[in-house]
């Protein structure tokens, strides 16, 4: 197993852990007595881990998924009884605000990372762990995971996670999710669009995984990195300068290395150099 430069050295709360395979890094969210429940640790170890990795093209994809049978069952409750002492000490409610801005950021940053982003769900996908899940390029689900939007349930608002949720499902039933706090399994998280595929059993979600790897394998790393920038811009530019640096974009790849390479090897009938 192979060890990324850039996050080599990186010292880690052990709230996540890393694997890596060539160019494929598995990030474990790793608290399963809370059934990965999501910490202010958890948070900054994510965004220490996507912060390194962001300029390294070696690592072609971030695979997302929770330990002992669980994606994340939302924001750690220990921690928001912290904050309650620390609010009331300071008579303040910036607490609050910092933490929930943090985890928003983090959302933020995952949505917006060059790589592509697998998130693999089982069990609980709840409050944060959906965000995480609204923000992937591919999502995987066992058909037995349980997704929702708990928080008004609890008297509080889904505020970091709303955006991505309407830009994942839509207004409508973004609405209709977080003001009932429906909670819903894998098949009707299809449905909505929430994920991608679903899987009957363990075997299948792995399956489904190893196939969804090897095709993210035969993507060119700078031009899968360029086309997620492209789609992301979609959603706030005027068209005609869109196209116009699109074309640009499109040019400079057609005569780069990897176009070069691409043209060659549909040619010649063989894998391109950085399929492996």
């Amino acid at each position: 197993m192979t060890v990324a430069t850039s996050l080599a050295g990186l010292a880690l709360d052990d709230s996540i852990r890393l694997e890596q395979q060539g160019g494929i890094l598995t990030l474990w969210l790793n608290r399963p007595e809370s059934r990965n429940a999501m910490s202010l640790k958890m948070v900054t170890a994510i965004q220490q881990v996507f912060s390194q990795i962001a300029d390294d093209v070696s690592i072609r994809a971030v695979i997302l998924r929770g330990q002992a049978g669980h994606f994340c069952a939302g924001g750690d409750i220990k921690d928001m009884a912290g904050l309650r002492i620390e609010a009331a000490n300071s008579g303040s409610l910036q607490p609050y605000v910092d933490f929930n801005r943090r985890f928003g950021a983090m959302i933020e940053q995952v949505d917006q990372a060059p790589q592509t982003v697998v998130v693999v769900l089982e069990g609980a996908v709840l409050g944060g762990g959906f965000g995480l899940a609204c923000v992937s390029d591919i999502a995987i689900s066992r058909d037995t995971a349980q997704f929702g939007l708990p928080e008004t349930g609890l008297g509080i608002l889904p505020a970091q996670i709303a955006p991505f949720v309407v830009k994942r499902i839509g207004l409508t039933q973004a609405r209709r999710l977080a003001l009932l706090g429906l909670r819903f399994d894998g098949k009707m998280a299809v449905d909505l669009g929430v994920v991608h595929q679903v899987a009957q059993d363990d075997i299948e979600l792995e399956q489904q995984l190893t196939e969804i790897i090897q095709q993210i394998k035969r993507a060119a790393p700078l031009a899968s990195r360029n086309t997620k920038a492209l789609l992301h811009r979609t959603l706030n530019e005027p068209l005609e300068q869109l196209l116009d640096d699109a074309a640009q974009q499109f040019a400079q790849a057609v005569g780069g290395a990897e176009g070069q390479e691409g043209t060659m090897a549909f040619i010649q009938k063989r894998n391109p150099n950085w399929f492996d």
